[in-house]
């Protein structure tokens, strides 16, 4: 007669031990197969998030780097998808934390508008009825990028972070381009500080179609960035303002925006320095009555 006893403890003995292993194991997590259209739906976060710098800061929730993950969410979601709650954020590692948290999100909400919208806001309401006008904004925003880049293209920039070295062999940096030197701030990126009463304009001369803007005196915007160079994209005409410029906490200019012909992207401001640095620009609207409009920032490293 078999030793059934014997063998059940055996089995107990084994799964106990394998239990032990798993335990001491780093698991980091992966998905087989990646959602369709990942690459494109990175770019587009990035774009949107901070204009693609993995440097970037919002100073008032401190959220960092190209996609603007919070500093309490990463010793997490580094853990599930590097190894370590405690991995540095370098560009590699925040693009491998996106990509396996953005994948999670797929597989969960279904769609990218859904995984946009959870990324703004941390909901996992897919119902587009019950988001705010923001967020559709913002979602909108995000998903026309993502249906306007190619694949090529948001391959070769969320692939962009240096590769690991191979043993035996040199390992060339990659070379920055004067395409990667520039990068373009829309008005809805979250490291754009807002006070005052913004709204949304529409117009197909902006670009993405919008622009945040301001009539009321005293509002201001305010942008932390790290370049030699920044300049005030937005549009001028006949009804506009008038607004104050200040680098870095001085008034440098004052800008009148009235035109006799409406132009939907003007460049309004720009200043640059010898070398990169940390700056900030901060735009205050002046006077009542008349719209001061932000399309975008370009700033040159």
């Amino acid at each position: 007669m078999p030793d059934v006893a014997g063998r059940r403890r055996a089995v107990f003995v084994a799964i106990t031990v394998a239990a032990i292993v798993l335990s001491v194991v780093p698991f980091v997590a992966h998905s087989a197969t990646e959602p369709p259209g990942i690459n494109r739906f990175l770019y587009a976060l990035g774009q949107v998030e901070s204009g693609g710098s993995y440097t970037a800061r919002n100073p008032s929730s401190g959220a960092y780097g190209k996609y603007q993950i919070l500093p309490s969410n990463w010793p997490a979601w580094a853990k599930l998808y590097v190894g370590s709650s405690s991995a540095p954020w370098t560009p590699l590692n925040q693009e491998t934390v996106a990509r396996g948290k953005v994948t999670a999100l797929w597989n969960w909400l279904d769609t990218w508008p859904n995984v946009a919208h959870w990324w703004l806001t941390g909901s996992g309401d897919t119902n587009r009825t019950h988001w705010s006008s923001y967020s559709k904004y913002y979602v909108d925003k995000l998903m026309k990028i993502y249906g306007n880049v190619s694949d090529v293209t948001a391959a070769e920039d969320v692939m962009a972070a240096p590769p690991k070295p191979v043993v035996g062999k040199a390992v060339t940096p990659r070379t920055t381009t004067a395409a990667t030197a520039t990068r373009r701030i829309g008005e809805a990126n979250v490291g754009i500080a807002y006070s005052g009463r913004w709204r949304d304009a529409r117009y197909k001369g902006y670009a993405g179609d919008h622009v945040l803007y301001a009539a009321t005196s005293g509002a201001t915007a305010t942008y932390p960035f790290y370049a030699k160079s920044v300049a005030w994209i937005g549009p001028v005409g006949p009804t506009r303002g008038t607004a104050r410029i200040a680098i870095d906490g001085k008034v440098v200019a004052t800008v009148d925006l009235r035109r006799s012909r409406f132009d939907p992207r003007a460049t309004l401001f720009h200043r640059s320095w010898k070398h990169v640095a940390n700056h900030t620009i901060t735009i205050t609207v002046v006077g009542s009555g008349r719209p001061v409009a932000i399309d975008e920032f370009v700033i040159t490293r």
